[in-house]
């Protein structure tokens, strides 16, 4: 029996198709394909999953009950579609593990420093929450001081919100069931209306502000960063007080962390074309 047959003959009974030669489990490779059609479109309903992928209906919805169940999609009632879950984040994430992020961005984050006369931050998410992963400290007497690996709620930070405004809705309203919008300061976001206005208004300008919502009289500046593929992995960010972190000087401060976010991001895709 010719190779290119047998081949075949196997596929059919193991659930492997061979294409050019190789070998291709199927069920993975149509798991993969919707996955892909989720986070490409934002969330789909199962028909247009279905439609876009040229797999049968009632396959997608196994497909996607699998996967449902591993946490890498989430089903939405109210809007009655699926999408991208938090698992998927978190493989996502992993990406990242080959490329020091920290070693990459640190030299960035020294100039921002230099430059802006305030302390930089660097954060990711974790478990829906800001885990804060490198810090580099200014010179000022008064600073504001976050010790690797400390955490912080993702709604009433800078660097959280701006992760969060770049996830799908499904992700932050599952936040919000989960950890709720608590109080930090009275300046605090603490509805949900108000939250997703904030997220879509930071994705519009690219740029988030935590105007003394974690803590009184500190102001913080972020930006997102993101891999060679278009997610958002961390965020970078100044923070000081708002005696120095004036509205006045908030367009020189944006600048000047927005330009260092895409160096960062630059700096990122070119460690992963080595």
């Amino acid at each position: 029996m010719p190779r290119q047959q047998l081949l075949d003959d196997i596929g059919r009974k193991t659930g492997k198709a061979s294409e050019d030669g190789s070998d291709v489990v199927v069920a993975l490779d149509r798991g993969l394909a919707i996955l892909d059609r989720l986070a490409r479109g934002g969330g789909a309903t199962l028909s247009e999953v279905s439609r876009d992928t040229k797999i049968p209906v009632s396959t997608t919805f196994r497909l996607l009950s699998t996967m449902r169940k591993r946490g890498f999609v989430e089903f939405s009632e109210s809007a009655q579609g699926w999408f991208v879950g938090t698992q998927a984040f978190s493989v996502g994430n992993a990406y990242l593990s080959r490329i020091n992020v920290v070693e990459v961005a640190h030299p960035f984050m020294r100039e921002l420093m230099e430059r802006s006369g305030e302390t930089v931050n660097l954060a990711i998410e974790n478990n829906g929450e800001v885990v804060f992963i490198c810090q580099v400290e200014a010179n000022n007497p008064v600073r504001v001081h976050f010790k690797s690996g400390s955490r912080a709620p993702m709604h009433a930070s800078g660097i959280g919100k701006v992760l969060l405004a770049h996830m799908p809705d499904e992700f932050v309203k599952n936040l919000i069931a989960r950890r709720g919008l608590e109080a930090m300061t009275e300046h605090t976001i603490t509805s949900p209306e108000q939250l997703f206005a904030e997220l879509r208004r930071i994705r519009d300008n690219g740029w988030a502000l935590d105007d003394e919502e974690r803590f009184v009289s500190m102001r913080c500046i972020a930006a997102p960063i993101f891999d060679p593929i278009g997610n958002v992995v961390a965020g970078v960010s100044i923070s000081g007080l708002a005696t120095r972190l004036t509205p006045r000087e908030l367009d020189r401060y944006r600048d000047l962390v927005l330009e260092a976010s895409r160096k960062i991001v630059k700096a990122i895709d070119d460690k992963s074309h080595e």
